[in-house]
């Protein structure tokens, strides 16, 4: 099954509409410059009203350690996410299972990320934008993915209900993790939206 992470979540009501409609895991940004960063306090909230089950992923870039153990003090997180240039031996030092970003230039190498990050539970692989690091709605080429990986593939960047399954059929992720595709607004999710995409990677795991 391809689970479905939904990310950029800034209030409680767009938590529990992607609970509902079947999201496995939720991602909260802590990145200050970001349009969706949510602050520690408010990311508790609303993880305090989510169903058992739900997987609580924070996002950090570059961020200071003192600034991600005081997030770690507060909000209570399963998995961190590095979108940054953060080294294997700084992502490992948080006593958290972790997923490393990978923003896909042209010419990365993806067994040698995963060498790198071999204690990663899962490579993220998000379009590239100079922009930002991340949330831009950039797809990247998903043939460019390998299907021999060793590390588990988590498909970013452009996803929506209308493509989702040709990304799937093209390099069978581990999950699918969507923001800017099921927004009405920046950090402002659309209920119908998140619920049509994770119908649409039902029927995507019914055809495989």
């Amino acid at each position: 099954m391809v689970r479905v992470k939904v990310c950029g979540i800034t209030r409680v009501e767009d938590a529990l509409a992607a609970a509902a409609a079947g999201a496995q895991a939720l991602g909260f940004v802590f990145y200050p410059p970001s349009p969706r960063f949510v602050a520690p306090g408010d990311a508790r909230a609303i993880i305090t009203r989510l169903p058992p089950f739900i997987t609580r992923v924070g996002l950090f870039v570059d961020a200071d350690p003192a600034f991600i153990h005081s997030v770690l003090a507060t909000v209570p997180l399963d998995v961190i996410q590095f979108h940054g240039d953060e080294a294997p031996d700084f992502c490992a030092g948080f006593d958290k299972p972790y997923l490393k970003a990978v923003r896909m230039k042209p010419g990365v190498d993806l067994h040698e990320v995963c060498a790198r990050y071999a204690d990663a539970s899962a490579l993220l692989l998000d379009g590239y934008a100079d922009a930002a690091p991340g949330g831009t709605g950039t797809r990247f080429d998903w043939n460019r993915v390998p299907p021999d990986l060793p590390r588990p593939v988590i498909l970013a960047g452009g996803l929506t209900a209308a493509n989702v399954r040709q990304a799937i059929a093209a390099c069978r992720p581990a999950a699918v993790d969507v923001s800017s595709g099921v927004e009405l607004a920046k950090g402002i999710k659309d209920k119908h939206a998140m619920t049509e995409f994770i119908r649409e990677v039902a029927c995507a795991d019914e055809i495989a």
